[in-house]
């Protein structure tokens, strides 16, 4: 089994669920004694955040490119940056690493095509749904992508960072939520990226009627099968 190394703490609430979904998967594969081979660096989010609300993606690529080697040197032989936000560095940090970043936006593209899918709203933090960095990686692979209105992208950032990451999870932030999904199935997206890893927590199939695709989970099943390859 191959080693997997994940930059983690982006928040922990949703580290949490990589560690717990790769383990439980590679017990679902190999028998339940087993589990994955995995090494978790684990940033302060609370530094990393104030960072991103600076602008100051420099110092936050120099702080995953340090992390990622530390990985590396630890015998990791693929990482993840566990949150999607973050993957705005995801190619500058990739080329000063020896080792391959399993990228977010393409496993959640295969899962997208896998369903027949073109055309999707898009959620997440601000920076996630208004930089083009995650539409312009999935729109490679041939996915339209669709986002909110500002109202709507304000919205959805105040409960990611005034509640989710604080592990809130609250009745009226997910009817708010609900309600701007279905405003963009109104606007013809047939599916869902839930591109924030703490969205999860929040929302779950049974609340809509589109396909969801759960970034999290996705990621965290490219790195069993990069494990088990």
């Amino acid at each position: 089994m191959r080693m997997v190394g994940l930059l983690g703490g982006l928040s922990w609430h949703s580290t949490i669920e990589y560690y717990r979904i790769i383990n439980d998967e590679i017990a679902k594969r190999l028998g339940s004694k087993h589990s994955a081979r995995i090494i978790l660096y684990s940033f302060d989010f609370n530094e990393i955040h104030e960072l991103q609300s600076k602008g100051d993606w420099h110092t936050i690529v120099d702080k995953f490119v340090h992390a990622g080697k530390v990985l590396e040197h630890a015998g990791a032989e693929a990482i993840l940056i566990c949150a999607n936000t973050m993957h705005k560095v995801a190619d500058e940090v990739q080329s000063k690493l020896r080792v391959k970043l399993l990228h977010i936006c393409d496993a959640t593209a295969n899962a997208i095509k896998s369903k027949g899918l073109s055309k999707v709203g898009l959620l997440g933090t601000k920076t996630t749904m208004t930089d083009p960095f995650y539409k312009e990686r999935l729109e490679r692979h041939g996915i339209a992508v669709i986002v909110p209105s500002n109202n709507d992208i304000a919205t959805v950032n105040s409960i990611i960072f005034d509640e989710l990451v604080r592990g809130i999870i609250s009745d009226t932030a997910r009817s708010r939520v609900v309600q701007i999904i279905n405003n963009l199935v109104e606007e013809d997206a047939e599916g869902i990226i839930l591109g924030c890893t703490e969205l999860p927590l929040l929302i779950q199939q049974k609340h809509v009627s589109v396909p969801l695709f759960n970034t999290l989970r996705l990621h965290a099943m490219s790195a069993v099968e990069f494990a088990l390859a």
